[in-house]
């Protein structure tokens, strides 16, 4: 399919457009720490691309589109973050190349949005060449006779205007009074303009030619050479013994709570396992796929439903591994996360087995896989992990022991609240004392931040003024502690001089 042919007026109004987006993004960015201004950018770009591109307006799947870029939009004006920022140019990247090719699959959009993003670095380059061949071709000599026309005058007046300005102080002051541009600061702007064009530009002005036409429609999963029934069969039953063990080690340690051998704690047996345990299932799923396109016989199939069934046990144990892990050492985004792909990893599973016992396509199963991931990573967009977290470690915390306040503190205003619980339920003074300078460290930044427009936050206001109507902000900022509000240690005292001995015989004469 080749992309739509605009006229002189739609390509003006892409320029404009695209201008538009550079001078906003000076405005927001240049020299500044971003905040919702990252959102704001977003949703400016996607008012652009809905005015400058009538064929998006006109998809419904780019519509589509358009709207899961805007709800990452706001996302980003409630509290930006990487994530969020990487899913919103996923969801405009979707919303530029549909209206040129229809859906097909997860795999070949990812592959679309891949040379997309390659070949915007050549975007302006090509239109900007393409635009001097025209405009040579149109009005070239004009241009050539008008540039000849002005060179006589502008060096003349140039010329008479400083032998004016020698011999006139009035002049000469008025020339000194002028404040010229900063060279330096055109250049830095010119070349901070640059990574807003590559990314902006070539969303307006598409290639329509992304991937072969053929490729479109083929299946995701190119057919593989098949094993051999009686080695699928042998296989399958090896591999089921083998898990047996694993799984029968899980339920008798880990679900049933009986007490490890010694020399074996429960944080060690809970994080050794989990993350190797994931790759495994992984590993099997893999199998699982190339098993279920070498044969479909009865025996097949119930032992790839008896092996995918393990595998989800041993996803299980590898989540209630991960929860054993974070009652010993905290809860953080990070294992947060690590317990969403667990679940995911479960549910490509279980959709594996369905599209085995169902017919279904590959395509069917990449697509569902795509979804799942779609939703999870939207949910966590529109969480804050941070606070989560913070809180749930406070809430969980038995002993002062169980706190890390550093950790709290690095954590930033995500775990303000939490630290304000805490301070009000903290038994000793030197907790309390503590906390309270986290706090006070924690809530200075969020004022610095939410007082400039630019890293101003929606999620940053609200959680000030949960706040204020909390403590009422008395905000102390010392320096003289440590991370975590620990006094740094006395000084040593200081050593004193060891007098040097004097002989005795050091006033007798000879």
């Amino acid at each position: 399919m080749t992309p739509r042919t605009s006229g002189p007026f739609t390509f003006r109004f892409k320029l404009i457009g695209g201008a538009a987006l550079i001078g906003l993004a000076h405005l927001f960015f240049y020299g500044e720490e971003p905040g919702w201004t990252l959102g704001g950018f977003a949703l400016g770009w996607t008012i652009v691309l809905l005015l400058t591109r009538p064929d998006v307006r006109a998809s419904r799947s780019a519509r589509t589109a358009i709207a899961a870029a805007t709800l990452f939009g706001l996302m980003l004006v409630d509290d930006p973050g990487p994530l969020k920022v990487l899913m919103f140019l996923i969801a405009i990247g979707m919303a530029t190349l549909l209206p040129l090719r229809r859906f097909d699959d997860a795999i070949h959009a990812a592959g679309r949005l891949l040379i997309h993003g390659i070949l915007s670095l050549a975007a302006p380059i090509r239109d900007a060449a393409r635009l001097s061949r025209i405009e040579r071709g149109r009005s070239g000599p004009k241009l050539v006779a008008a540039a000849a026309m002005l060179v006589v005058p502008v060096a003349g007046s140039a010329l008479f205007l400083a032998l004016f300005a020698q011999a006139n102080p009035l002049i000469d002051d008025t020339f000194t009074a002028i404040r010229f541009p900063d060279l330096w600061d055109i250049l830095c702007r010119l070349l901070f303009s640059v990574p807003f064009l590559l990314l902006t530009w070539s969303s307006l002005r598409p290639r329509g030619t992304l991937l072969a036409p053929g490729m479109a429609g083929r299946d995701p999963s190119p057919p593989l050479p098949p094993l051999r029934r009686a080695t699928l069969i042998l296989s399958l039953v090896a591999f089921n013994l083998i898990f047996a063990v694993q799984n029968g080690l899980d339920l008798a340690f880990l679900w049933s709570g009986a007490s490890l051998p010694q020399g074996v704690t429960l944080a060690d047996y809970a994080h050794r396992g989990a993350y190797p345990l994931i790759v495994t299932a992984l590993l099997a799923g893999g199998f699982v796929l190339y098993a279920a396109g070498s044969g479909d016989t009865p025996v097949l199939r119930r032992l790839v439903t008896l092996w995918i069934a393990q595998n989800v046990l041993l996803v299980a144990s590898s989540i209630l591994r991960t929860i054993d892990y974070i009652a010993v050492y905290s809860l953080t985004p990070w294992r947060i996360a690590a317990l969403a792909w667990m679940a995911l990893v479960a549910v490509g599973l279980v959709l594996i087995l369905w599209r085995m016992w169902r017919g279904l396509s590959a395509r069917w199963l990449v697509n569902a896989n795509a979804l799942a991931a779609g939703v999870v990573l939207t949910a966590g967009c529109a969480s804050d992990l941070g606070a989560i977290s913070a809180s749930w470690n406070v809430a969980h915390a038995r002993t002062v022991r169980d706190i890390d306040l550093c950790y709290l503190e690095r954590t930033g205003s995500a775990a303000l609240l939490p630290l304000i619980a805490l301070e009000r339920r903290a038994a000793g003074p030197i907790l309390r004392e503590r906390t309270g300078y986290v706090i006070g460290q924690v809530a200075t930044d969020l004022i610095r931040e939410q007082a400039d427009w630019h890293s101003w936050t929606w999620r940053g206001a609200r959680r000030l003024a949960a706040a204020r109507g909390r403590i009422g902000f008395r905000i102390e900022r010392r320096y003289e502690r440590q991370c975590g509000g620990a006094p740094f240690p006395p000084p040593p005292p200081p050593s004193l001089p060891t007098a040097t001995p004097t002989p005795v015989d050091a006033g007798r004469r000879p």
